[in-house]
């Protein structure tokens, strides 16, 4: 477990972070500097996110520079940076107070009564969902959220109300280290196993997260993990199949959007529902209602009605990197997705055909993430394809991971081809040989969705790119 350690940030102080330019750190100095800190970051690259932060007030340096953390308070780091940095060095050598990331955001917290999103899948979207309702009920809420909403343009936002929204990851542990007031818990699924060793010890830390929280806890009982947590622990429940408190019926998916009635346990019946009214979203998928539903139950709990709570949910823009569409050339609609678990794909896939979409083809392409999960999960991936038409597979993105002998994305297509001989899967470990194949492949009446948590984001841009330059020198072409 994450060390237990709570940094004053009560007063103003001089907080240095280092790697400020992923998306967890640089929510965090948002945060931080929207509280009134003096805050400073480093980072190897620069890029837009530097841009958003100097444009709040971060001072930022590209490249590392050991006397920047002089006069620091606090210095804190992304988990990807090495503790030989030549700025965290210096600052124990100075003793000055350095925090993990798991740390800084336990201290950030502690400001507010925080509610967390936990599950290995949907706390992004479910969190901004909550976000957005209670923005619309005026009680302005702070959030930490790991993208950017849309609207936004940003994943973070320090506010005058009492809440503060957090997605509490599960991947080094943190959600066991953020003293929360409530929690929503999505589901429980296979991952991280480099950190939990066994899929149980990831089950024992999610029932030790409940435990923790004694205010209002949201479980989704479609979920099998959380249906049996759910027995030990006092809890709201949602979901579609299940029994439950919250149940969402009548669900149609068209038109890109999603829509439900809504149906709420009466007070003290077991049996007893009644209809409490309608929800459309403006998204689309059944991985969507239960989002939307989550956050509904959740909002509830912290005083909103649900009529206010459905109106909200009518306007919310969704979050970059969930099926984002990224443009129409030629006819090929291009859409990016952070999804990169078995049942995250699998979930957007069946999601993308709704009854009135008429895609040719849906072309998936996914990256695989992280040597060390593709080592241990890589046959997990062998049913998750199945409502595409043609899946492109190509090289694993390393996220800080070591390379593992015999590792590489080919693990996945080989698992798809065992499972489901008859479906088209393509091998293309080059960057450069996926984007040519895919400019080529690509027609008319094609869905192509880029999948992964890499520089994969990259690819619907590059290959549209590529495709108009192909038709400036041959008009003819497609």
């Amino acid at each position: 477990m994450t060390t237990q350690v709570l940094f004053d940030l009560s007063t103003p102080r001089r907080i240095h972070i280092v790697g400020v330019g992923g998306p967890g750190m640089s929510a965090i100095a948002q945060v931080l500097c929207e509280m009134g800190h003096a805050v400073s970051g480093s980072d190897i690259h620069d890029s837009h996110v530097l841009d958003r932060l100097r444009a709040i007030g971060v001072s930022i340096i590209v490249g590392h520079n050991a006397q920047i953390v002089n006069d620091c308070d606090l210095v804190t780091a992304s988990t990807a940076i090495p503790a030989t940095n030549i700025e965290i060095v210096e600052a124990a050598r100075q003793a000055i107070v350095v925090l993990t990331r798991a740390q800084i955001l336990r201290s950030i917290c502690a400001m507010k009564k925080s509610v967390g999103v936990a599950g290995t899948h949907g706390k992004t979207t479910t969190s901004a969902m909550l976000m957005h309702i209670l923005s619309a009920a005026q009680q302005h809420p702070s959030f930490v959220i790991g993208g950017d909403v849309h609207g936004l343009e940003s994943g973070a936002g320090w506010r005058s109300g009492e809440c503060l929204i957090v997605e509490a990851d599960e991947s080094d542990s943190t959600h066991l280290a953020l003293p929360l007031h409530g929690t929503i818990l999505t589901n429980v699924d296979v991952d991280h196993l480099d950190h939990f060793a066994t899929f149980d010890k990831i089950v024992e830390s999610f029932d030790l997260y409940l435990t923790n929280i004694g205010g209002p806890k949201v479980l989704c009982l479609d979920d099998r993990v959380c249906l049996s947590l759910s027995q030990s622990h006092a809890c709201s429940t949602y979901g579609i199949h299940a029994d439950c408190d919250v149940r969402a019926i009548n669900v149609v998916l068209a038109d890109g959007t999603s829509h439900f009635d809504v149906e709420m346990r009466q007070s003290g019946s077991h049996d007893k529902r009644e209809m409490v009214g309608s929800v459309n979203v403006p998204l689309r998928g059944v991985h969507n209602v239960l989002n939307a539903l989550g956050a509904l139950t959740m909002a509830m709990q912290l005083g909103v009605d649900f009529a206010a709570a459905s109106r909200a949910m009518n306007n919310f823009g969704g979050v970059a990197r969930r099926f984002d569409i990224k443009g129409v050339d030629g006819g090929v609609t291009f859409v990016d997705d952070y999804a990169h678990l078995p049942n995250e794909i699998a979930a957007v896939l069946q999601g993308a055909r709704d009854t009135t979409d008429s895609w040719n083809r849906v072309v998936a392409v996914f990256q695989p993430n992280r040597f060390n999960r593709m080592s241990v999960m890589s046959d997990a991936y062998a049913d998750a394809f199945v409502d595409a038409d043609v899946v492109v597979v190509t090289e694993i993105y390393s996220s800080g991971t070591t390379p593992i002998p015999g590792v590489t994305g080919k693990l996945v297509v080989d698992a798809i081809r065992r499972e489901h001989p008859a479906t088209r899967v393509e091998w293309i470990a080059q960057w450069d040989d996926l984007v040519s194949f895919l400019a080529s492949e690509l027609t008319t009446g094609d869905l192509c969705i880029s999948m992964g948590c890499g520089d994969v984001a990259l690819l619907p841009g590059e290959v549209m790119s590529l495709r108009q330059s192909h038709r400036a020198h041959n008009p003819q072409s497609k």
